[in-house]
């Protein structure tokens, strides 16, 4: 298992998609942090009866690049099965190592990592940048201990949207066409669904259960990720971790067991 792990690390970190996704987090989560800092600490914003202050503005501002961070996990977990299908390199991997189970628990274990790399890299830009912003305008962003819960969360979330590609990859074994709809999916269509189920009674008790808002709940950032929230019923962190865990247990397993089955000749 240890080896298959390390196979997977190398096949990862070899490429040039590493750094290039490594840069593009790193940008999203300082350029959304210095926006909403700058934004949300205006005197013209400050001044409405609903702004943000305290831990909530902090929350906001640290993850703001998690609107981003999160898709572009999402394309490396799908890539990460579909590079194999696409090159055909699926048959030399599983010739090197025929206990099809254990090559899918080192993708999975290793894209939990990865995601969790990605997203401390997105926490790196957005704290130094949003956090340097909060306090030369007279900010605490540290005053509340619960920011590191929210840290820690933000983590796990671009590991679990990981492995949701990584089931997406398997499912549609096109890699372009996998990496459009997931993406397509989870940026376009999920909001506009959520928007439009929350104009029903039965549709607001549905809402806080779609993979986005799960994810705004995990990290408390209520209306985040570029809207208002779209139901007034919202999870607790630990019950949207666990909504959102359940996602990614799904389509990884589902994904997997469709693999160890699958004739790949």
């Amino acid at each position: 298992m240890t080896l298959a792990i390390r196979a997977e690390f190398r096949k990862f970190f070899t490429t040039r998609l590493w750094w290039g996704m490594s840069i593009a987090t790193f940008l999203a989560g300082a350029g959304f942090s210095l926006l909403l800092a700058i934004v949300f600490t205006l005197d013209s914003v400050k001044s409405q009866p609903n702004s943000l202050s305290g831990i909530a503005l902090t929350r906001q501002v640290f993850t703001g690049g998690i609107s981003i961070g999160y898709l572009l996990t999402l394309a490396v977990g799908v890539m990460t099965i579909g590079a194999e299908y696409r090159h055909r390199t699926i048959t030399s991997t599983f010739l090197s190592n025929p206990r099809r189970t254990v090559v899918m628990s080192a993708k999975v274990v290793s894209l939990l990592v990865i995601g969790a790399f990605y997203g401390l890299i997105s926490l790196i830009g957005s704290v130094v940048v949003g956090g340097s912003v909060l306090a030369l305008r007279g900010g605490h962003p540290f005053a509340d201990g619960s920011i590191w819960r929210t840290l820690a969360l933000a983590l796990l979330v671009l590991g679990l949207w990981a492995l949701i590609g990584l089931g997406v990859g398997i499912l549609i074994p096109n890699q372009v066409a996998a990496l459009l709809i997931a993406i397509g999916v989870a940026w376009i269509v999920e909001p506009i669904a959520g928007l439009l189920l929350g104009l029903f009674a039965t549709g607001k008790e549905i809402v806080p259960y779609l993979p986005t808002q799960a994810t705004q709940a995990m990290l408390s950032t209520g209306g985040g990720f570029g809207g208002p929230a779209t139901s007034t019923t919202t999870l607790t962190w630990w019950a949207a971790a666990l909504v959102l865990a359940a996602y990614a247990v799904v389509m990884a397993g589902v994904g997997s067991a469709m693999t160890v089955r699958r004739d790949i000749s």
